[in-house]
């Protein structure tokens, strides 16, 4: 009698998750930013003493909150980049957008903002708090993108897309159950998110790069559709009590890196479950970093501190190193043109 082998499992790694998730080529690093500010106190700041907190370097999550490099409104006041793109989907809350090209920007409440740094561009992102009534939440990720050296030059480059224009697709399994996945990037059968930039790594279909937001109902039974074998797939649990990857349960707050050629079924737990999925074709050439410069070799990185050190990447237009732009929680955007 012949014996049959077990099916193969789809995980090949599970990684444990941070604040900042790691992640497979061509994706550099992927930030959970979760903040539970309280009220705001009319300035745009939260409405509580900061008294404990590292004003300038606050990652503590004192309170379940952070300043991060703000002083007064949290976030993350000027800062150059080069070598690789951004990619901030704000699901809550607010981000004032200012760069060295001159341009600006309120988003948030599920938009998403692409950023092409190419060869440099200083911008800031600070959260602006609002409600001077009840909490001011905050969730956002912000994923690193590398670009491939012969774009790693290309002039900096920045795309808004308001939340209206981000689909999203929503299947119901045979139990009733819904599953929705916002195509932040990339396309389902039946979806095709916006184009991104023109120089980004993801602007080739054949480069298949997916950023999906799943969200399974609870006990939801939702089946992730197979990929090119050339593909890296990791699938990101970060909410929810308990989900099954092909009869594997997934703790959560762990990564799955996932064979992208198999599909794969997604059972959800008594409270449903969230999950981000970074999916792409790698770029296969070596990654030289140093903070915010990403390059290929040690010398281009060297090079990028002196060009910055030297230019400042146009320099910076804007009278404060953290602007805001408002006290209304109005989106909009103004470029440089």
């Amino acid at each position: 009698m012949e014996s049959s082998s077990p099916p193969k499992s789809p995980i090949l790694q599970i990684v444990p998750l941070g604040s900042q998730w790691p992640t497979l080529d061509p994706f550099l690093f992927c930030a959970h930013h979760l903040d539970h500010y309280p009220k705001a106190n009319g300035s745009l700041g939260p409405d509580s003493s900061l008294d404990g907190r590292t004003i300038g370097q606050d990652f503590a999550n004192i309170d379940g909150w952070n300043m991060y490099h703000g002083a007064s409104v949290p976030g993350f006041p000027q800062h150059p980049h080069r070598g690789f793109e951004t990619v901030t989907y704000l699901r809550r809350g607010y981000c004032d957008h200012s760069d060295s090209l001159g341009a600006k920007a309120r988003f948030g409440e599920g938009d998403m903002q692409w950023l092409t740094a190419g060869s440099g561009i200083v911008h800031a992102e600070m959260f602006p708090l609002f409600d001077e009534h009840n909490p001011n939440p905050l969730h956002l990720f912000q994923i690193w993108l590398n670009l491939p050296a012969a774009n790693k030059m290309v002039d900096p480059y920045f795309s808004m897309y308001w939340s209206r224009d981000i689909p999203e697709v929503v299947e119901v399994d045979d139990g009733g159950h819904a599953t929705s996945v916002t195509i932040i990037a990339g396309s389902t059968a039946k979806q095709t998110a916006p184009p991104p930039p023109p120089d980004s790594w993801a602007s080739v279909e054949e480069h298949d790069v997916q950023i999906w937001h799943i969200k399974i109902e609870p006990e939801g039974v939702w089946t992730l559709p197979e990929g090119p074998d050339t593909s890296n797939r990791v699938l990101y649990f970060f909410e929810g009590d308990e989900l099954t990857i092909a009869e594997e349960p997934l703790s959560p707050n762990s990564g799955a890196v996932l064979e992208p050629s198999m599909p794969v079924v997604l059972t959800a737990g008594s409270t449903g479950i969230e999950c981000l999925l970074l999916q792409g074709r790698p770029i296969g050439e070596p990654v030289a970093q140093y903070g915010p410069f990403v390059m290929n070799t040690e010398s281009e990185v060297q090079q990028a501190m002196a060009d910055y050190r030297r230019t400042q990447f146009g320099g910076w237009p804007w009278p404060e190193f953290g602007p805001t732009h408002g006290n209304e929680p109005v989106r909009f955007v103004e470029r440089a043109d």
